[in-house]
């Protein structure tokens, strides 16, 4: 014990910062400690609301905070241990303070941007769910100022002249554009797949142009990710997308029954009776829509069969169940013709024998 006193007694006295930058550090110390347990508290608060703007801002200040903190605290210290060892370093301790608290102060803005983001498209949220192509994209484009913001903040507390780098940006840009075009293509391409939205993140499209059918996954600034029907993923480039016409099924209005039907040419007595009733039948079917068209006519004398067609809209648009209400449709037509002593044709040849004259 006396020996720890005879230590400080003659230490102290000589270097006097210690004590000082040894109290910055224990006040660090105990403010992260605070701050994370008042953080934690409030997290547990926040997250028995159903509010997403607050979840997004306690989670996202946590960790950037705790290491502002740290960050603050020990440039202080190590400002008064340089100052009093007589070390000029006061102008970088500065310039690097700043660069990482415009780093975690956008740390920060990306990860709320981030939460929100989590939060607005999160299942189960009460009210009309929000298009997820439009929110991904504006988060995408947040995130990408944010960090733009941020990075010119930096270089221009190390003493970087932002001008002069826009200037020198500007200049370069003209043979990173040549460069880089295919990049540059790609992005442009995310950029009005976003603005005119041909499709969103979930729907289902196909090109009569290339060999590109499937569900969309995901929509990047480079490329897109469409998980074909077999479950492979297709990596499409954005700049494609400019150069083919896309039909998107998942926002069709009805999907349609195009049949023709062909009976025998025994059967023709029966056939205006038999397209009177399968009419009859359609407009009375529950899952057909009535709004749209409907055509039920003889149609043409075909090599083995009278033929007529049925053209008809359902009310779904579900893959599943429009097939569904096809086949019930289909057998409904069956029924009608055999109810009415007819039968379906299939291929046939008469072969005429003539008697040879005598």
């Amino acid at each position: 014990m006396e020996s720890i006193k005879n230590f400080f007694s003659t230490f102290l006295p000589t270097y006097p910062w210690v004590g000082e930058v040894f109290v910055i550090i224990l006040a660090t110390l105990v403010a992260n400690l605070v701050a994370r347990r008042l953080l934690n508290r409030l997290e547990a608060k926040v997250s028995r609301t159903l509010n997403v703007w607050d979840d997004a801002m306690v989670s996202a200040v946590k960790r950037p905070l705790a290491y502002l903190v740290w960050v603050l605290g020990f440039s202080w210290a190590f400002e008064i241990a340089a100052a009093s060892a007589e070390f000029d370093v006061a102008g970088l301790v500065k310039a690097l303070r700043e660069v990482l608290s415009v780093g975690l102060l956008a740390w920060f803005v990306v990860m709320l941007i981030h939460n929100i983001e989590e939060g607005v498209l999160a299942p189960g949220r009460p009210g009309e769910p929000p298009d997820r192509t439009t929110v991904l994209a504006i988060g995408k484009l947040l995130r990408t100022a944010v960090i733009i913001t941020a990075a010119l903040i930096a270089m221009q507390s190390v003493g970087l002249s932002v001008s002069g780098v826009m200037a020198a940006g500007g200049i370069g840009g003209i043979a990173i554009g040549f460069a880089a075009k295919d990049l540059l293509a790609n992005f442009f391409g995310a950029l009005m797949i976003f603005l005119d939205r041909p499709f969103s993140v979930g729907d289902w499209i196909r090109s009569p142009d290339k060999n590109i059918e499937g569900t969309v996954e995901y929509i990047g600034w480079r490329l897109t990710r469409i998980r074909t029907f077999d479950k492979r993923p297709l990596y499409v480039p954005n700049s494609t997308f400019t150069q083919i016409s896309v039909e998107n099924p998942s926002r069709m209005l009805n999907r349609r029954i195009y049949e023709t039907i062909g009976l025998r040419y025994d059967d023709a007595r029966q056939l205006a009776a038999i397209v009177r009733e399968v009419k009859e039948m359609l407009r009375a079917h529950p899952q057909i829509d009535q709004t749209q068209t409907m055509i039920v006519n003889f149609n043409s004398f075909g090599p083995s069969s009278l033929d007529f067609f049925v053209y008809t809209f359902t009310k779904t648009t579900e893959w599943i169940r429009y097939h569904e209400v096809k086949q019930d449709v289909l057998l409904e037509i069956l029924d009608i013709v055999h109810r009415n002593g007819a039968d379906i044709a299939y291929p046939t040849q008469t072969v005429k024998l003539e008697h040879p004259p005598a």
